[in-house]
């Protein structure tokens, strides 16, 4: 919107104006922006909550501290909602497709988030959205990504070419002149850093092109659902879900100005993906949204984000890595939604497993997802495989932790374009 504003003004020699070209001065705005809002709306927008008593119900799990949780407000992510649109809005290129995809992943799953709270905390049902209606919607969400990225004439890369020597070994990376559709991304750990989904359409002869595309929107479906759940999950602790994600909000911010950078990307030996500078923007404006948001959610928390926020973030982060061609790297930048996601697999596949099996069910943790597992004291009346750590981790102390080990995943993610 101001982009616009500030081109003309830039064309009519108004100092100061060409500052609006730079992806660095739009980010930087952003970002304080974001920050801004989150932490100057949030105050009331609590007092609203509290006043429509729309508060959290908590199940008795016995969990230390669980119970002072019970009435916090809940439905919060509406601050974070807020709080990434607007700057995204004043200081993003509107017309960028990229831009486009990510506002309709927010508001897609923020309505979706929204309404499942609402059913929670109105009409008293814990189970809120119908998990198939659910599905519905994220699939729903999926196939516009897939679709978009498949259509729009505007979703194109460059390949990164490598020249090699007598020998075999890589002397230099261009960047392919011209732009075109392509089904490749990156893939970490290996040599050749791309990887074509073609390849597994191999089999299909003159359709190969209709099936690769097949394969890639429902690989798009598997990864919104999947990290967007794990979000959800994650939101179990103060501070957690949101914390975590402004970690890979940085690393992912970082990559799409890499992907961007016609040198950093042939450094990079990774593709050039023109276009996607502008979502650097929308990352700032992510990682101001959810730091201001914790202000209020830190330990002890006076609001928790809901599915509105934590349904969003997810599909925020998983629609982000697909359009910057780096949805491979989901499992360690989001190590710490995958884990969360597993735990609880794993756990009710064993429990199910060993009750067919033995007629009693029996755990691997002792409850999920992860998180909770340290919250339960070894050894204390649930049978599970794994009783360390005997003693409860302190809230705050696990959630900084879990930030950490987030760090660690983020910094490793980028580390891996290099190690091959």
């Amino acid at each position: 919107m101001l982009y616009d504003l500030f081109a003309y003004l830039d064309q009519i020699d108004i100092p100061g104006a060409g500052m609006f070209k730079y992806i660095s001065f739009r980010s930087g705005i952003a970002v304080v922006t974001a920050l801004f809002i989150s932490t100057m709306i949030g105050r009331r927008i609590i007092d609203i909550l509290q006043r429509l008593q729309i508060g959290e119900t908590v199940r008795n799990l016995g969990l230390e501290g669980q119970m002072s949780k019970k009435g916090t407000p809940t439905m919060g992510g509406i601050i974070i909602i807020i709080s990434i649109l607007l700057p995204v809005l004043l200081f993003a290129r509107l017309n960028n497709i990229y831009i486009l995809l990510m506002l309709i992943t927010t508001l897609w799953l923020g309505t979706l988030g929204f309404a499942d709270d609402y059913i929670k905390v109105f009409r008293k049902d814990k189970e809120g959205v119908q998990g198939k209606f659910k599905i519905v919607a994220q699939i729903g969400l999926g196939l516009i990504v897939g679709m978009t990225l498949y259509l729009s004439p505007n979703a194109v890369i460059r390949e990164n070419m490598e020249i090699t020597n007598s020998e075999n070994e890589i002397e230099e990376v261009q960047i392919h002149p011209s732009e075109m559709k392509s089904t490749k991304t990156t893939i970490p750990f290996f040599k050749s850093n791309n990887f074509d989904y073609a390849w597994l359409a191999s089999w299909a002869g003159p359709y190969r092109e209709e099936v690769t595309w097949l394969f890639f929107v429902l690989i798009v479906i598997f990864i919104v659902t999947a990290v967007s759940n794990g979000a959800n999950l994650t939101d179990g602790l103060d501070g957690l879900a949101a914390g975590s994600s402004a970690i890979m909000g940085v690393a992912l911010g970082i990559l799409a100005y890499m992907s961007a950078h016609i040198k950093f990307a042939s450094f990079l030996n990774i593709m050039f993906l023109p276009g996607t500078e502008e979502l650097v923007v929308f990352a700032a404006a992510f990682i101001g949204a959810t730091i201001g948001f914790l202000w209020y959610n830190s330990y002890p928390a006076q609001v928790f984000m809901g599915d509105t926020g934590s349904l969003t973030l997810g599909g925020i982060i998983a629609v982000f890595a697909i359009i910057i061609r780096k949805e491979l790297l989901i499992p360690i930048i989001c190590g710490i939604f995958m884990v969360e996601n597993l735990s609880v697999v794993v756990q009710v596949f064993y429990f199910k497993y060993t009750k067919k099996r033995y007629g009693e069910g029996r755990r691997i943790f002792k409850m999920t997802p992860l998180h909770h597992h340290f919250q339960r004291p070894g050894n204390g009346g649930i049978q599970a495989l794994i009783q360390r750590p005997y003693t409860v981790v302190p809230e705050s102390k696990l959630v900084v932790r879990f930030w950490l080990i987030g760090i660690i995943l983020a910094v490793l993610t980028l580390v891996t374009l290099k190690i091959r």
